[in-house]
């Protein structure tokens, strides 16, 4: 069955406007057009849409989600697991949040007792805390000075600036996706470039040697909740992005004493 762009918008909830300028930009063509000019759809410009909506459902620009499409090695079933992956984790700290929320309400109606720790329930102190322990399992204690001085720069971070520390990577995982997708090596200097920005970023919150730094990127690799952050671009990403930062540091950073 065929769907005028006026009946896509009416079913996905997408303005016509909007499906006007993804066919503009190549994003989600029609099917075809008839004699009358008018766009048709079909079921595989449906699931596409799906898929764009579900990449900006998790805050992808544009860009990124037609070099994602584009993909030789996009795979439909696979995106929409690794959408689903990261909404149920969204959705889980919302409802965490959202509890929060009503336990305050009923705090501040002077309906129930709260302790002060409550307040932030959601708000990733025990993920963090989840990771710390983690990193510790994995790495011994030596890593806890690591751990001291990434939290003692974090203790002075305001939520402005989590927030530009999450623009910041994506747009660094996004740069990292681009270089990949055009099969740049890890050693090239574009993509030294960007790496070089990584480890500008992570030197906010603690200074790593070659080996830490080298840990990370097979952290990205083997921990679930940091593999997902790359998967959702290409399952490849994250052994790309790890290699690259192993030549980074063992060609920029000293090793440890």
């Amino acid at each position: 069955m065929a769907y005028t762009v006026k009946d896509m918008a009416t079913l996905s909830g997408v303005s016509v406007r909007t499906l006007h300028y993804y066919d503009e930009i190549g994003l989600l063509k029609p099917a075809y057009c008839g004699a009358n000019g008018y766009r048709y759809y079909e079921e595989p410009q449906m699931l596409r849409l799906q898929q764009i909506l579900f990449f900006r459902e998790l805050e992808f620009p544009l860009e990124d989600i037609q070099a994602m499409l584009a993909s030789d090695a996009f795979n439909q079933v696979e995106a929409l697991t690794h959408h689903r992956a990261l909404l149920v984790h969204k959705a889980e700290r919302l409802q965490q949040l959202i509890a929060t929320l009503d336990h305050t309400v009923q705090y501040l109606k002077g309906d129930t007792a709260m302790e002060h720790q409550d307040m932030y329930a959601g708000f990733r102190k025990e993920q963090q805390e989840k990771y710390v322990q983690e990193l510790k399992d994995r790495y011994g204690q030596q890593v806890e000075t690591y751990i001291d001085q990434s939290m003692e720069n974090v203790k002075n971070m305001k939520r402005q600036d989590f927030d530009s520390f999450k623009q910041e990577f994506h747009d660094i995982q996004s740069e990292l996706f681009r270089q990949f997708t055009s099969q740049a090596a890890t050693d090239s200097t574009a993509v030294q470039a960007i790496i070089r920005q990584h480890f500008a970023m992570i030197t906010r919150f603690y200074q790593p040697t070659r080996e830490v730094y080298i840990g990370l990127g097979q952290l990205y690799i083997d921990h679930p909740d940091f593999r997902k952050l790359f998967d959702v671009y290409d399952p490849g990403l994250v052994d790309y992005v790890a290699a690259a930062m192993k030549v980074f540091a063992e060609q920029e950073l000293p090793a440890e004493e």
